[in-house]
């Protein structure tokens, strides 16, 4: 008896924390319990960071990532961004000559152009899972530190079944929802609508966040959580 109690107990505490992101319940309780919610009459106003801010770090990085594998990539850039790309490319080579190693990978790339790198590995708290961690370097107060990765479904657009054990959803303050799960059917939803929206060679988005070697070293912040209850969380959303 004593065990059927501490099974059902660690159900509905499971529950308690998951509720929220499960579709169907949040569409049933939502309007009579508003308090799941945050009134913000403008959205000025619940941004920690300003959008010129974020822009100008995903700027750097997206452009130093893209001159990093320019070899590679040039054939697939329109004739105007390849001849930008080309002189900064150039400028790179010039200035990067004596080096005894180039910068390759994603997370080398993040450290050199923000000051730290980041990467996904399993906590050393109990149940935690899997976490985010500074690997190098220091983070500012205020810096850009992830991107939330995944398929973006609007209020109208069915995820119920995408839902079903899932706790990557995240839910948007204009209710917006994104699936950051890189597993299951959400892995497989998203690699379509990357397949369906490609042009040609130009891919629309990015795959490789899938993946355990993500491309965008930014693209792990669906792995961000504070399991601690002892310490306070050092990063919003």
């Amino acid at each position: 008896m004593a065990g059927q109690t501490g099974t059902l107990r660690a159900l509905l505490t499971r529950w308690k924390s998951y509720r929220y992101r499960f579709v169907p319940w949040i569409a049933l309780n939502l309007a009579r319990k508003r308090r799941t919610t945050r009134h913000v009459s403008k959205d000025s106003q619940d941004k920690i960071i300003s959008d010129t801010v974020v822009l100008d770090t995903l700027l750097k990085i997206f452009q130093a990532l893209i001159i990093s594998n320019f070899r590679d990539e040039s054939v697939l850039l329109p004739e105007a961004i390849r001849a930008r790309y080309e002189a900064l490319y150039t400028i790179q080579q010039t200035i990067g000559k004596g080096l005894e190693q180039s910068i390759c990978t994603p997370g080398e790339i993040l450290f050199s152009t923000l000051g730290f790198s980041i990467n996904r590995s399993p906590s050393s708290l109990i149940s935690a899972g899997m976490g985010v961690f500074v690997s190098k370097g220091y983070v500012p107060k205020g810096a850009v530190v992830a991107m939330y990765p995944g398929t973006v479904y609007q209020k109208h657009e069915p995820i119920f079944f995408q839902s079903i054990g899932n706790p990557f959803v995240f839910r948007c303050i204009d209710g917006i929802l994104i699936d950051g799960n890189d597993k299951g059917i959400s892995k497989a939803v998203y690699r379509s609508c990357s397949r369906r929206d490609q042009l040609g060679p130009f891919k629309m988005s990015d795959v490789t966040w899938l993946t355990s070697c993500p491309q965008n070293p930014l693209a792990v912040g669906q792995y961000v959580n504070n399991c601690s209850t002892g310490k306070s969380e050092c990063v919003c959303v």
